[in-house]
């Protein structure tokens, strides 16, 4: 979920018809864009916080509750249950690394929503996580690149294989491939896209809010064909990616929905929902509706406009059900509000994203675009831990929590949200001075950034470790640590990215219950039951770092639910650029799913025995949620933990199994990589030894001491 609302001002709204292809559908408009497998069209979904798995045994998940979209997947294609997400695991890290195909490390965004550094004044600061693609962290403090991978490069940017390949790309409300921001200061969105004195950049100083709606959350990347919805516009700017391997020059993009909506429209303004009504946000303004407000009917009506006008390939975020968003007029904004599972809010929520799934689904259809000639991909960023007690009974079926603050030992049984603590104020007197970045898996950033083996740290480290703290949950005392990381673990988590300015003293990961800051909770205790957010992510714990992700279309087999294949956010890109017969300019990190692929599509040097065990052998060595992950974190724990001595052992010890670890999942990625997208063979006798190199090195970690 993305934490902060957004403020817009208030317009007047356009009549929209009815839920259908406003302009020329992909009937009459050609495109130059061509995949292998038959594939013509590309829709790529991303839910925030939405569940396969029940959070409670007696209320139905939530894609239990969306029975069109579950029926969809299940039918048609193949359903991984055994998905995971990277760490931290948050909205923007979990979305990115599903584009990108990049764990954190090689993406940049190793923290997220937002992140702390060492600023260039010597003090710790803070920047979120959501810019565009091309933004910095900050233009003084850091200017290095806020998706920055090796070598200090912006990471680069998923919608490029599409452009160069003659598809337009459309981007709605995805994380960093629109614009984010209506900022005018000399790197702001507004003025490094269309200039200082530009119309749309007087417009952001003058009216924000309807700036918000007009140039952020939606864009469509465009391709160099002729039939480009940037060919001849005088909308489209210039679409720079100055880092991107090969260049990328010459290529436009239209930035926001004032440009393209009547682009994608035949001229109108709006676009309608699924139920046929214009999308806007709060005060009318047509558009994007704010990250709150991107409703399964809001995007999945800009998904459908979008593909059925020319535009072969688009990318959508779906806002998190768990959170009941209404919306404000006056203050033209959502309001969110947590709800438990089965409580009515949260039900019907659900049971509007399911309307909005067959509305989608039927229009689509209607337009010559379905599972025959289109490649459906459905996940979810993260999964989630339900901080709340067991609500109660209503005669319509749902269930009730409370919703108010709690400061007592022992809150209601039926009580709901999570539980806050001032982590400073929770130690003993005596610790060095530190910022963290709040989350139930906050980073710790001691001042002056001192070194790891520093004595302050050391003892920072060892009372954290041993911090005892009441759950109002359970009225008892329970340890808030659950797993500690340095930054040599934090390598092994792939937690530690190209600019050291953002690398964290250490990171701790606690009770999944807590939500930890160093300020006084807004709940009147320490700790303290806060209902504004109940559902906690970016922890271990396996609710939430496990997920979904569903398969849909040409080349792909009909498996229904897979709960056995262990896979990751980063085999997404991969499996989806192989079906295509694209490929980036980078390897990957993670690898193609022959699990779902049909023999046809399968790439020939991924069909046999020893591809598919160096595939299994290599998720577990280098994934985020891998057993060699877990059980390096299990370790590195105790050791921070304990005494000086047995850290620098273990500190050492990990090290060394940590690169023996990067060099055997290297030379793995590297062959299931070219095997992929070179065509070449996997060479049998270096395979064996990776696989006994592999395996020796995940037998070694988890016999390392816990």
């Amino acid at each position: 979920m993305r934490r902060a609302g957004l403020l817009l001002a208030a317009a007047c709204i356009a009549a929209v018809a009815a839920f259908s292809s406003q302009g020329a559908d992909t009937a009459t408009r050609a495109t130059s864009c061509s995949f292998r497998n038959g594939i013509q069209h590309v829709v790529y979904l991303q839910f925030d916080n939405t569940h396969f798995r029940r959070d409670r045994p007696n209320v139905a998940s939530d894609l239990e509750q969306m029975p069109h979209l579950l029926g969809f997947l299940r039918s048609n294609g193949t359903l991984f249950t055994n998905d995971h997400t990277i760490l931290i695991s948050h909205t923007a890290g979990g979305i990115l690394a599903s584009l990108t195909g990049l764990y954190p490390d090689r993406n940049g965004q190793t923290v997220s929503n937002s992140y702390g550094f060492y600023g260039s004044n010597g003090a710790t600061s803070f920047s979120s996580s959501f810019k565009y693609w091309t933004d910095q962290v900050e233009a003084t403090l850091d200017p290095l690149p806020n998706m920055i991978t090796l070598g200090k490069k912006t990471t680069p940017a998923p919608w490029v294989p599409y452009t160069r390949a003659g598809c337009d790309f459309g981007g709605v409300g995805t994380a960093n491939i629109e614009l984010e921001n209506t900022a005018t200061n000399a790197t702001g969105d507004m003025t490094r896209v269309f200039g200082t004195g530009s119309p749309e950049w007087n417009e952001a100083q003058a009216s924000p809010g309807k700036a918000q709606a007009d140039f952020v959350g939606i864009a469509i990347h465009c391709s160099q064909a002729s039939t480009s919805h940037c060919a001849g516009s005088a909308n489209a700017k210039a679409d720079s990616l100055p880092d991107e391997p090969g260049g990328y020059a010459g290529f436009k993009a239209l930035f926001g929905a004032k440009y393209v909506d009547p682009a994608i429209t035949g001229g109108n303004a709006c676009v309608p929902d699924t139920a046929g009504q214009p999308i806007a946000d709060p005060a009318g303004n047509c558009g994007f509706p704010g990250f709150d407000g991107m409703l399964a009917k809001n995007t999945l009506g800009y998904i459908a406009q979008m593909q059925e006008n020319g535009v072969p390939v688009t990318y959508g975020y779906i806002s998190d059900a768990h959170d009941v968003h209404t919306p404000d007029p006056k203050a033209n904004t959502f309001r969110s509000a947590a709800n438990g599972p089965g409580e009515a809010g949260f039900v019907a929520q659900l049971k509007s994203y399911d309307d909005a799934f067959n509305a989608f689904f039927t229009n689509l259809a209607a337009h010559g675009i379905d599972k025959s000639n289109t490649l459906f991909v459905v996940t979810v960023d993260e999964g989630d831990h339900f901080a709340g007690g067991i609500g109660t009974p209503q005669s319509d079926g749902t269930l009730a929590y409370t919703h108010t603050n709690c400061a007592t030992a022992t809150c209601p049984p039926n009580q709901l949200g999570e539980v806050n603590g001032n982590l400073a104020a929770l130690l003993p007197a005596g610790e060095p001075p530190f910022a963290v970045h709040p989350d139930d898996a906050p980073t710790v950033y001691v001042a002056g950034n001192p070194p790891r083996t520093d004595a302050s740290v050391r003892k920072l480290e060892r009372d954290v470790g041993a911090l005892s703290v009441n759950n109002p949950y359970s009225g008892k005392a329970v340890p808030l640590t659950v797993a500690l990381a340095d930054p040599i673990e934090m390598r092994a988590l792939h937690m530690v990215n190209a600019d050291p300015a953002r690398t964290p003293t250490f990171t701790l990961f606690a009770n999944a219950d807590f939500f930890l800051t160093t300020s006084n909770p807004p709940c009147g205790g320490n700790p303290c039951v806060a209902p504004g957010f109940a559902w906690n992510h970016g922890d271990v714990q396996e609710e939430i770092g496990n997920t979904w992700a569903g398969f849909v279309g040409p080349g792909v087999t009909r498996r229904g639910v897979d709960a056995k294949t262990w896979t990751d956010h980063t085999n997404l890109r991969p499996t989806i650029l192989s079906l295509l017969g694209l490929k980036d300019d980078y390897l990957p990190d993670g690898r193609v799913l022959m699990e779902t692929l049909t023999p046809k599509a399968t790439p020939v040097n991924l069909k046999g025995k020893t591809a598919r065990k160096l595939a299994v052998l290599y998720e577990q060595l280098n994934a985020s949620f891998g057993a060699f992950s877990t059980a390096t974190l299990a370790s590195a724990t105790t050791a921070i933990a304990g005494d000086d001595a047995t850290y620098a052992s273990r500190s050492a010890q990990l090290a060394k199994l940590i690169a023996q670890r990067n060099f055997v999942a290297g030379k793995i990625k590297t062959a299931l990589g070219r095997a992929t997208f070179q065509g070449k063979a996997i060479p049998a006798k270096s395979a064996a030894k990776w696989l006994a190199q592999g395996t020796a090195i995940l037998k070694s970690a988890k016999a390392l001491p816990k």
